[in-house]
């Protein structure tokens, strides 16, 4: 895949997850402006607030997920990405998310793979449930694990192949995140491993591995 169709399935992503909340905040503004009852007025102030929190938190996330993230560094505060994990999942109450990251920080990338590996699993509990996360640190390898227990878990077969075998030819939307994070672990000589289809909770495993500054 080149750079510029990586890009653009990264911007139909990230356009297509802020296109309810933004349009959301179109409508609210337009009720306001037609709206005299003070009660209404101050319930579509409330909507205005939940629409613009939303968008910020799902911007948050993108930035660490897909952008550089430059002004972070070669490694990340942790916190900064469990922060932008439960603006993601965490406001909508559906999702209960642990947090098994006891590292303060991790490299750039891992990090980027560990928020696309819970992006995945957090958008197949498509009636909520559990999402636990965990990293730990080994030498050079950091070893990422995510887990997806509730009663209904979904994962998208194109994904599925894509994060294990990354989708072969022609990448589709949709699997962007998948194909990110295939990407990912590849280029550090990594690995992911996934649950069986028919397990009753999803888990995907990975392993990044740090590369050490060349010595001169």
């Amino acid at each position: 895949m080149s750079p510029t169709e990586l890009a653009s399935l990264l911007c139909s992503r990230l356009c297509h997850d802020l296109l309810s909340p933004i349009g959301a905040l179109n409508n609210g503004i337009e009720l306001l402006a037609d709206e005299t009852d003070e009660e209404m007025r101050e319930r579509c102030l409330e909507l205005l607030a939940d629409s613009a929190r939303a968008s910020a938190n799902k911007l948050k996330f993108f930035r660490l997920a897909f952008g550089a993230a430059g002004s972070f560094g070669e490694e990340i505060d942790t916190h900064e990405a469990q922060i932008a994990l439960n603006g993601l999942f965490g406001a909508e109450k559906k999702i209960e998310l642990g947090w098994g990251v006891a590292e303060e920080k991790l490299p750039k990338d891992a990090v980027k793979l560990l928020l696309n590996l819970a992006m995945i699993a957090g958008d197949a509990l498509v009636r909520g449930g559990r999402l636990d996360v965990g990293a730990e640190r080994r030498d050079d390898k950091v070893e990422l694990a995510v887990r997806a227990e509730g009663p209904r878990i979904l994962l998208d077969p194109v994904l599925r192949d894509t994060l294990v075998g990354g989708g072969g030819g022609q990448i589709e939307p949709r699997a962007v995140c998948a194909w990110l994070a295939h990407d990912l672990v590849d280029s550090a000589e990594g690995e992911i491993q996934l649950s069986d289809a028919s397990a009753e909770a999803l888990t995907i495993g990975a392993t990044y591995v740090q590369r050490r500054p060349a010595q001169g």
